[in-house]
């Protein structure tokens, strides 16, 4: 028994406000609160099978994708009287649409992911140290993220693919260049908000270099936000990729891609529409399932809105935010 009853009240009055806490209080683990929602569950599942079989599929398919079969050609789908490897189709070369949908989603993936890392490390990291020193550095920084985005990210991939080579390597810079004004902006903005906090002003005080206070104490916490961004603009840039190779501007054969694979089922619609729908299909999926995903990491990793993962998900918009005790 302790000889301080204000003590022992407030240890009392400290247990009975855990336990009366709300679920996400006591802080679930990221995949705990991801099977929770069904939609974001299923999003992740139905991406984590795309990469599989991007990555894993082109090893098991071999040469598949680039093997002609003029005895089938245009095969309609679903159908096993060629084999398994014709269960999407054939174009009119006779190629598997199955086969050419996973080397195409690898080259898709390839030039996305590559642009969006690229950006999001220079970007976050420029954005950050502009925003914690300001002055000089975060007047240049923003004017050269204002010049950049003066251009249509599309349009300004046209006329630099136009007067270069189009090819992957190409499309990963411009994209990167282009969509790096969205971290510089979004990393310079946390950062400057952050520098005043005590504990930034704590780490000074004891007198840590700014880069050191940069890396741990800013980029932690400015981090989910940055990786929420880049999951959204994946989207972006994959669509953009698509977008360019459709235009004739992207990838070039024999590579493949899915957006040039729809540009060159375009033409086959009314005979074998199902060259250029399901490569379509591939691209809306992935997009969807990256935005819903998206939405699920911005309330994962906000302190003020992850209670909200913990209850079903048609009590999420209408609950009121838990009362504090004081």
């Amino acid at each position: 028994m302790s000889d301080s009853p204000e003590k022992d009240g407030a240890a009392m009055t400290a247990t009975l406000d855990t336990a009366d806490a709300p679920p996400a209080a006591r802080r679930p683990r990221w995949w705990k609160l991801l099977l929770r929602d069904r939609v974001a569950t299923a999003a992740a599942v139905v991406l984590l099978l795309v990469v599989l079989a991007t990555t894993l599929g082109r090893v098991l398919i071999g040469d598949l994708d680039t093997r002609q079969n003029l005895r089938a050609t245009n095969t309609p789908p679903f159908s096993l009287d060629h084999g398994w490897e014709f269960i999407l189709g054939s174009d009119a070369l006779g190629r598997s649409v199955l086969a050419r949908l996973i080397v195409a989603g690898g080259t898709t993936l390839s030039v996305a992911v590559p642009a969006v890392l690229v950006s999001l490390v220079v970007g976050g990291a420029v954005g950050m140290w502009a925003g914690y020193h300001r002055g000089w550095r975060e007047n240049v920084s923003m004017r050269i993220a204002d010049i950049i985005l003066s251009f249509p990210s599309l349009l300004l991939a046209v006329v630099v693919l136009y007067i270069f080579s189009p090819s992957a390597a190409n499309i990963v810079a411009v994209l990167a260049i282009a969509r790096i004004p969205v971290y510089l902006r979004t990393a310079r903005a946390e950062s400057a908000e952050l520098r005043g906090r005590l504990f930034v002003d704590a780490a000074r005080t004891f007198g840590t270099r700014p880069s050191a206070v940069i890396v741990r104490h800013i980029a932690p916490v400015v981090a989910p936000t940055l990786l929420t961004v880049a999951t959204v603009d994946f989207c972006f840039v994959m669509l953009a990729e698509s977008s360019l190779s459709f235009l004739g501007i992207g990838i070039q054969p024999p590579d493949v891609s899915w957006g040039l694979m729809v540009a060159q089922g375009r033409q086959y619609l009314q005979t074998a529409w199902w060259t250029a729908v399901f490569p379509g299909v591939a691209i809306v999926i992935t997009t969807v399932s990256a935005t819903l995903l998206a939405a699920w990491f911005r309330l994962a990793t906000d302190p003020a809105q992850r209670w909200r993962l913990a209850l079903p998900r048609g009590r999420r918009s209408a609950s009121p935010l838990p009362e504090v005790t004081k």
